[in-house]
């Protein structure tokens, strides 16, 4: 190996040897291997050597030059920019108080339905659940909604295939629990339910109810009235009212609206309630008998009431949350609030 070559890969592994910092690290690299570095001034050599000599110098500065490029690589990989001195240590005070965890919080809609369930458990009712992946048959038929009904179109549920769907309410689980247990029934059915709607501040594709239903024997419309009203004041406050509007639902006869008076604007009129006073919350009314004959109930002897809420309406009542998309964008800033 020429003296040249010999003489700068010495100097070089010397001064390697007092490096501290990633920034020498970095300036040694432009001295040895920069454009103008020695590694250079080394190739400019090879032009005035014998032809046959060329090549064998060559190989040596390009071989010292890729050692070089080794070291230097692994040398600044293993330095950190704000590395300390060796011989300097860290105060750490163990006085101090520790950092606090993040713990999580329930969602909204979930602390919505628990809330829910809880005032329908003191009221005597128990919760049920069913598949969200339901036959048309109890999702339609069981209800009482006949073959050409609109809701039975493609433009208004999903279906897998013909006789299979996704539930677009949780009164299913009304005729599952039915089938299997003769009266007395009280449950509540909490889900989630799908509607090809489109996604706006007040619809979604996908969203949650709770469903209620209660057989006995004597059971009337003022028994449904009491049990709405006890529910809408347990959640609502003392303050809220409620009033039924005649309507009508394919599965309960006689149906009413549930409307309650506007909770934002105390039933003064704002945007929220189209400055009538009052908002919509729900649908109910008693079973109608054609329902109970598909349960193999004596509707002669029985009779019963079901009720059914959108949760996220609840939720944006309660809170006063104008838009149905902020339940579902995951942003902390929204969900950190509940």
């Amino acid at each position: 190996m020429p003296e040249k070559i010999q003489d700068a890969q010495k100097m070089f592994h010397n001064e390697v040897g007092k490096i501290k910092t990633r920034q020498e690290a970095e300036q040694l690299s432009v001295k040895y291997i920069g454009r103008t570095g020695i590694v250079s001034e080394l190739m400019k050599v090879i032009p005035k050597l014998p032809m046959d000599k060329r090549a064998s110098y060559g190989k040596q500065v390009n071989a010292l030059k890729d050692e070089m490029c080794r070291t230097l690589d692994g040398l600044i990989n293993s330095l950190s920019l704000d590395k300390k001195p060796a011989n300097k240590k860290e105060f750490f005070d163990v006085t101090l108080p520790g950092k606090p965890a993040d713990v999580g919080k329930k969602h909204p809609i979930t602390q919505t339905i628990d809330d829910i369930k809880d005032v329908f458990a003191r009221l005597g009712f128990e919760v049920a659940y069913g598949p969200e992946v339901e036959l048309e048959y109890y999702n339609f038929d069981a209800l009482n909604i006949p073959s050409d009904h609109p809701s039975r179109t493609d433009f208004d549920t999903f279906y897998i295939k013909e006789d299979v769907l996704l539930r677009s309410q949780t009164s299913t689980v009304q005729i599952r629990i039915m089938e299997k247990q003769k009266p007395p029934v009280r449950i509540i059915a909490p889900g989630v339910v799908y509607r090809p709607d489109t996604v706006d501040a007040r619809h979604s594709f996908m969203f949650h109810q709770v469903e209620g239903l209660l057989v006995d024997e004597s059971v009337s419309f003022a028994d449904l009235k009491g049990t709405l009203n006890q529910f809408i004041k347990s959640y609502f406050g003392q303050n809220v009212q409620m009033r039924l509007r005649p309507s009508f639902f394919p599965f309960t006869e006689p149906s009413a609206e549930v409307d309650i008076s506007c909770s934002l604007c105390n039933g003064k009129g704002c945007s929220v309630c189209s400055y009538s006073g009052w908002v919509e919350i729900l649908g109910a009314g008693m079973v109608d008998p054609n329902v109970f004959e598909a349960v193999h109930y004596d509707a002669e002897k029985y009779t019963g009431f079901a009720f059914g809420l959108g949760v996220e309406r609840v939720a944006m009542l309660k809170y006063g949350i104008n838009d149905i998309r902020l339940f579902y964008e995951n942003d902390m800033r929204f969900l950190s609030q509940f």
